[in-house]
């Protein structure tokens, strides 16, 4: 397993063409499996993205590494007392290079600046587990819930960023 320099991974503003790449990633079947987070037929997602890139307090930049775009990370304000989300999703074609680390790092210094920050993650991704610890998130709370997608019970880890 490789890690990636951080001048080779960058993040930018989304454009059009990179939506469609973001697409076709989240219907990868392993980071569905992994993320446990269905993919959405194509009519919504583009609305979801639309959607959720027109709030104003939505912050959203594309991934790139060497040139490629990796993936898409992202923050929003959620419906909790100031509770800020992050999220990220990397094409499986970029796992293992430590893109997702490099990108976080450089979103939370450069792109988002509000704290706390949260992200949210299944117990078993312990790939997107390790990245956000590697980056200083700590765990702060779990909850179980049946996932209807999945139909089994699932364990969710919250974790926070005060830094």
């Amino acid at each position: 397993m490789g890690t990636a320099r951080a001048e080779t991974v960058e993040l930018r503003p989304v454009n059009d063409a990179d939506v469609e790449i973001f697409y076709e990633q989240q219907r990868e079947p392993e980071g569905v499996a992994m993320a446990m987070f269905p993919s959405r037929p194509r009519e919504a997602f583009f609305s979801h993205w639309q959607r959720t890139s027109a709030q104003p307090d939505a912050n959203r930049m594309t991934i790139t590494f060497g040139g490629a775009v990796a993936g898409n990370i992202g923050s929003w304000a959620t419906n909790d007392e100031d509770n800020v989300l992050v999220g990220y999703w990397i094409g499986n074609a970029f796992w293992g290079k430590g893109i997702a680390t490099a990108a976080l790092q450089l979103y939370l210094a450069r792109h988002e600046l509000r704290r706390p920050l949260h992200a949210r993650v299944v117990s078993t991704n312990v790939g997107s587990i390790r990245v956000l610890e590697k980056c200083g998130f700590e765990l702060v709370g779990r909850r179980s819930e049946f996932d209807e997608a999945f139909g089994v019970d699932v364990e969710e880890l919250l974790l926070a960023y005060r830094r």
